[in-house]
């Protein structure tokens, strides 16, 4: 079966940092496209951040350009978010996703910015 275990959420204080990863099984994690949603209470889920099968090219949300990076290590079937200065607008529930060429989604993690 194919799975996507998002892990390392949780409470960080505004300006923080934290690193969420994407354990994938299932499907040849090495030839997909990968990426990060959120969703915040009330909003439409959106993107945050993709990066290419090889690792080689990424994308990003202008709303988190300059502080979240997006990687992955392709021998342990894992992509990470990393999520540094973070503010209260980046809490949402944060999503892995299997872009290209089948879609498949994680369950989330939430990710809550507070003082």
């Amino acid at each position: 079966q194919v799975h996507l275990v998002e892990s390392g959420g949780g409470l960080v204080q505004p300006g923080g940092s934290l690193r969420l990863s994407c354990a994938a099984s299932g499907f040849t994690f090495g030839s997909y496209v990968m990426s990060w949603y959120r969703q915040a209470p009330g909003k439409e889920r959106e993107f945050v951040a993709a990066i290419s099968g090889g690792g080689g090219s990424t994308d990003y949300a202008d709303s988190v350009k300059g502080r979240f990076t997006i990687s992955r290590d392709n021998a342990m079937n894992t992509v990470y978010l990393q999520m540094n200065s973070l503010k209260p607008e980046d809490t949402a529930v944060y999503y892995c996703k299997a872009v290209w060429p089948l879609e498949y989604w994680g369950q989330g993690t939430q990710v809550t910015v507070s003082s």
